[in-house]
């Protein structure tokens, strides 16, 4: 299809199907005359999203956000960057953008927390107090914690898709490569969007098809997972696209070390009796990184024993601080880490933000989160499978309103990932209206 075409389309997916996806209504609520200083940890997806709406719902809005970066990135672009549908320029912007009117913007890392006495700690030392603080600075990729990494990524058939660069020297990789061993790994912990390292591996396969390399690669998807998907009703699907492309699955295998020098990969092998450890050649290799909650979040007294911010799961209130909230990929949250877990997850605690402000107890009235979240799945070129489901790992449906088994790859989902859902963050999410 040429690219008027698509863009046709997905201005009619956007126009008639929107509403019905995405929210993209306003929904009015009279303003607050609460007040309060709050301070938001976190100017990514999440930040944005709740510091807009808090704008938008309170009267005298005294909002400040932390953030340190200049750029934002909608990340669930790095994909289509690394197999070479867009440019990476095409989904960065200025921060500044987005700053929400009348919000305030420290431009410095966060340090630390002292919640007894309503203070976050910035890395110049400054002591920022707040009466209400809500904590999103999103995860934390930790290459470290594969040994032998140090500074191989993005040469040597050794890449990684977790960034804007990483992406973009993945593309080159996938797109020079001429066969051999393609492996492509999951960690056993928490990630992003949990769909994340399948997707660059079915859009490779798919490259290597279409360059005519495909029956010179044996691809193997590793997942230190006991899965392939956490939601029974995709991964009976999934796992069927994996049959269908010839990836062989291995699973309870995590990476742990590489030797870029000998391409080889060293994975711990979880088993019934403890764990071993196996080691598998390569000539292509892409790496999901283990992730966790910033070091400032685990070191601090708002983390759990697992280091993610202690909220409940319904309100997104802090288990211990009643005035801290916390959304997004660093909370305790037990859902699929996605933008659009977020999109759910902000006006529920916008509203029960303001109405603690307005001191009303959580328990006489409060909006509840049930998990929603949504990971798109592309499996080919032009096709793309939505997996939604909630905190049951049952699915929870909602495009195409007309046909409820999203499980189907089709043309119109691609559209959506490609051309609806971005338009959708920068010019909804982000300002408070999706």
């Amino acid at each position: 299809m040429r690219s008027s075409s698509a863009l046709k389309s997905a201005g009619i997916l956007a126009g008639v199907l929107a509403p019905a996806v995405v929210g993209m209504k306003i929904r009015r609520q009279a303003q607050s005359p609460a007040r309060g200083r709050v301070v938001i940890v976190g100017g990514g997806t999440a930040g944005l999203a709740v510091a807009a709406r808090l704008c938008r719902r309170l009267r005298h809005p005294e909002v400040t956000i932390i953030e340190p970066s200049e750029k934002h990135a909608y990340q669930p672009g790095w994909t289509l960057v690394a197999s070479g549908v867009f440019g990476k320029e095409h989904f960065i912007r200025r921060e500044a953008d987005y700053i929400p009117k009348g919000a305030g913007w420290i431009r410095e890392r966060v340090e630390g927390f002292e919640p007894e006495h309503n203070r976050v700690i910035t890395e110049s030392g400054r002591k920022v107090g707040y009466d209400f603080l809500v904590v999103c600075p999103g995860h934390q990729l930790d290459y470290g914690r594969i040994e032998g990494l140090d500074g191989s990524l993005g040469r040597d058939g050794l890449h990684s898709n977790y960034t804007a660069e990483g992406a973009e020297k993945t593309w080159e990789g996938i797109r020079g490569f001429r066969g051999g061993t393609a492996l492509f790994t999951e960690p056993a912990g928490q990630i992003k969007c949990g769909g994340a390292p399948q997707k660059i591996c079915y859009m490779a396969d798919s490259h290597w098809r279409r360059s005519g390399v495909r029956d010179r690669v044996r691809q193997v998807f590793a997942s230190g997972k006991p899965a392939l998907f956490s939601s029974p009703y995709y991964r009976e699907a999934l796992e069927k696209v994996m049959e269908r492309k010839g990836i062989e699955t291995l699973f309870n295998h995590d990476l742990v070390a590489v030797d870029p020098e000998k391409k080889e990969a060293t994975f711990r092998v979880k088993e019934e009796n403890g764990t071993r450890e196996v080691r598998m050649s390569y000539d292509f290799l892409h790496l999901c990184p283990p992730q966790s909650a910033p070091d400032f979040i685990k070191q601090s007294p708002l983390a759990n024993e697992a280091g993610y911010v202690e909220v409940d799961r319904h309100t997104l209130q802090h288990a211990r601080y009643p005035n801290v909230f916390a959304l997004g990929d660093a909370s305790s949250l037990p859902t699929s880490k996605t933008g659009a877990a977020i999109r759910k997850q902000a006006p529920v605690l916008v509203y029960n933000l303001v109405r603690t402000m307005e001191g009303v107890d959580l328990k006489v009235d409060s909006l509840d989160y049930h998990g929603y979240t949504s990971c798109p799945l592309v499996t080919d070129y032009g096709k793309m499978m939505l997996a939604e489901f909630d905190y049951t790992l049952k699915p929870r449906p909602t495009f195409p309103p007309w046909d409820h088994d999203s499980r189907k790859e089709t043309y119109a989902n691609w559209l959506l990932k490609t051309r609806v859902l971005p338009a959708m963050y920068w010019d909804g999410m982000l300002k408070g209206i999706a």
